[in-house]
This record gives structure tokens, sequence and C-alpha cells, in this order.
């Protein structure tokens, strides 16, 4: 049997499908003898030794805890600097770790959680306390480098095209007396795979969605005006889907709030009544514009089979290449097959994709910078293929899992962030 214990973080915005990777990590771990304990908030948690210990919550809260969305141990957007600009903090998360004979370090996240487990991957030896990390994929922008796609994206992939193909509907049996223009804002900063998602609500020049416009592509006020009054000459109605991070010609984001995150990342949203408000400016349009926000990717009611079982078995393969004393990879998927659509989990090294972001390739964009290529289909189509479904219950609601979370025993002196 191992020797030691595993600590599992979660790291960024969360997904439909985050815990469904928790729960593989947790299974997986029991089933070869390891206690698993949970960070608080991710790398904060690590940091302030407030640890939770999953072996006192059952086998089946462990099971439910694969179909509830959110983060069930709390996440955080909190990037540790160089060895060189805090080794002290390096130094206290060392201290936790040894504390409670943690050998096994798992970070559940993006970008910036690969970074940060690359950067503790390195620094153990060198602090006497020697600790194995591993990254693990999870993000629904699906910019992670190498792998083929990123665990939450498949899901909220289904819920934008799913929302697009309603809405349209919506619109088309209104437009004669009311709503011209629909406009949704999804998110993606710089890389628009969620926007180009919407593309799989329709196949024909009259479905919505009409116009998607990427964050790859610089937004010309003039092209997109003349676009949506073609369309609804032609169509009755247009349906626009905007990325969050949409830019004009000189690189500015249309809709920057002129704050940053914890990650140093500007603060995003308001695209969709920008976009209206010209709309209706120009072209005198009545219209409708919806920003989902955390809706889209916190809906599990709506997740797609396949994003749920990678989810499920990059949190597995985590654990094993930990165990098997790989340090700095992580488990991505690798694509074998668009037809039939076959995967598998392989590991790559976290130098890879640590501070690396995937864009849409210019060859999944029309030509015209509208819409969607029949490569981008045959990507994407698979993704989110499949009902997730969580179960119900008699009142007509899901059985989400709220874990007891018990709180493991401090044995260090308290520590405040930044010191």
């Amino acid at each position: 049997m191992p020797q030691g214990k595993l600590l599992y973080a979660q790291s960024g915005g969360v997904t439909a499908v985050i815990n469904t990777t928790a729960a593989a990590v947790i299974d997986a771990a029991r089933k070869r003898g390891v206690k698993v304990y949970a960070a608080r908030n991710g790398i904060l948690g690590a940091l302030r030794e407030e640890l939770i210990d999953t072996s006192k919550e059952s086998a089946a809260a462990i099971r439910a805890l694969a179909w509830t969305p959110g983060g069930a141990f709390g996440s955080c957007r909190y990037k540790l600097k160089s060895i060189e600009e805090n080794r002290a903090q390096y130094a206290r998360l060392i201290d936790v770790l040894r504390a409670h004979d943690v050998r096994w370090f798992l970070y559940n996240g993006g970008n910036d959680s690969a970074d940060t487990a690359h950067k503790l991957s390195q620094v153990g030896k060198a602090l006497g306390y020697e600790v194995a990390c591993i990254g693990v994929p999870k993000t629904v922008d699906n910019d992670l480098a190498v792998t083929d796609c990123c665990p939450g994206f498949g899901s909220v992939a289904k819920y934008t095209a799913l929302s697009v193909l309603e809405a349209g509907l919506d619109v088309a049996s209104m437009y004669e007396s009311s709503t011209k223009v629909f406009i949704l804002e999804v998110m993606g900063r710089h890389a628009g795979w969620i926007a180009a998602a919407a593309g799989l609500a329709g196949s024909g020049p009259d479905d919505a969605p009409h116009l998607i416009l990427f964050p790859e592509i610089a937004f010309d006020e003039d092209a997109f005006l003349a676009r949506v009054k073609a369309t609804v000459e032609r169509v009755g109605y247009c349906v626009v889907v905007a990325s969050e991070g949409l830019k004009n010609a000189e690189g500015q984001f249309l809709a920057e709030a002129g704050t940053r995150d914890a990650f140093g990342h500007s603060q995003l949203g308001g695209v969709a009544p920008a976009l209206a408000a010209l709309v209706k400016a120009k072209l005198g349009y009545k219209y409708h514009w919806a920003l989902p926000d955390y809706l889209q990717r916190s809906a599990r009611h709506a997740a797609s089979q396949t994003d749920h079982d990678q989810a499920w078995a990059v949190g597995k393969a985590a654990v094993e290449y930990a165990l098997a004393g790989a340090n700095a990879v992580m488990p991505v998927i690798v694509r074998t097959s668009d037809a039939p659509y076959r995967w598998k989990i392989a590991p790559a090294p976290l130098a890879k994709i640590a501070n690396r972001e995937k864009k849409l390739p210019a060859g999944y964009i029309r030509r015209d910078g509208y819409g969607i290529t029949a490569a981008a289909r045959r990507y994407l189509a698979p993704l989110i293929r499949g009902e997730a479904a969580p179960p119900y219950g008699a009142d007509g609601l899901p059985r989400y899992v709220r874990l007891r979370n018990a709180a493991v025993a401090k044995k260090l002196p308290a520590y405040a962030i930044g010191a």
C-alpha cells in the first residue's frame, strides 16, 4: 500500500463536471488505499492549512458528487509567484504538506493552475521535501495546450448550442411584430471555442445563429451592421452569438470593465448590451440580449456524456500517474478518430501546457468570419454527444449532494496570505 496522503484542489472557474473529476480522484485513491485530503478554496486552502478529510464522506456521497455541479471543496483565483519572488510562500506550502504527510498534489484547473502545479513540482526537492505534482485539466474555455479538448468544455458547448437552438425558435415565432435581433454573449476571453459551439445549433444559412463574433476576428462595426440588416431583410430576424472577448481593430476589448481579477486578467462583460445598443441606434430594430454568465458553466442538467466520461478519465489517470511516481505531468485527451469518435488519455509535461493558450484554429472559422467550417463541426460535434443528466427527485429538481467537508486538525501556526 502506498505511504502518504494525496492532496486534491480545485482552481479557477468551476464547470458542470469538475466534481466528476473530483469523484474519480477520490474513488481511484480509495481503491489503492490512499487517503485524499482536499484543500478548501484551492491553493489558498493549502497555504492556510485548511484541509478537508474526504474519507469522512460515504461512498454514496462520492457517487452523487460525480453528477453535482460547482466546486465541492471551493475554488480560487490565485497565482503563485516564482520562488525567487516569494520563497516563503513555497516554504509554507512544503511545511503544510510535510506536516500532513502529503506526498502527491493534484491541482484541477486551467492554464494558471497548470503553472502553479509546475512551479510546486520544481521546488519540493530544493526545499527538502519532494512531492509529486499532477495537473488535472479543466476549463470551459477549451484553451489548454496539448490536450485535444478540456473537461468542462463539452457541457458548456452543449448548453450553448441548445440555448441558441431554442432561443432561435422563440425569435422566429415573434419577429414579424416583435424582436428582430437577439444577441447571446458567451464566455471566451481570447479563444472563441464556446462561441464556435453555438454554430452546431444550425446547419443552413438561414438557421440560427446567423452571425458568430469570435475574439480571433477583429470587430468591424460597419460590416457587422450590414450583415445584421441583410439577415433581417432575408430571414426576418437575426440571432447573434458574441464572445465576451470581442476586440476592435486596435485590439481593445469592446466590454472591458477597467478592473482585473486575481490572475491579472481584465474583467469583461457587456458585449451583448453594447452590440444591442448599436443595432438599435443604427438600424432601429427591436432587440433582446442575454448573458448566461455562470449559467453556461454550471448547467449540470445539460452535461454531455462525452464530457462526463472524459472528466472521470482524467481524474482517475491523475491518481494512477501520481502513485506510479510521475511528476510535473497532466493527463490529456488524445483524439484517435473522428468517425467513429475515439479518444484516450496520455501524460503530457506541464512545461508544455502552463501559461500557453490554444486559440480557435483559422480553419475552424468560415471565410467571411461569421460562422464555423465543416472542420469545426467534425471537431465539436462528438464533444456534446450523449446526456449525462443527474437523477431527479419527486420535487422535480436534481438530487445534488452537499458534502460534510470535515476539517483536518491544523498542526501549524496560522498563516496570512501575502505574508
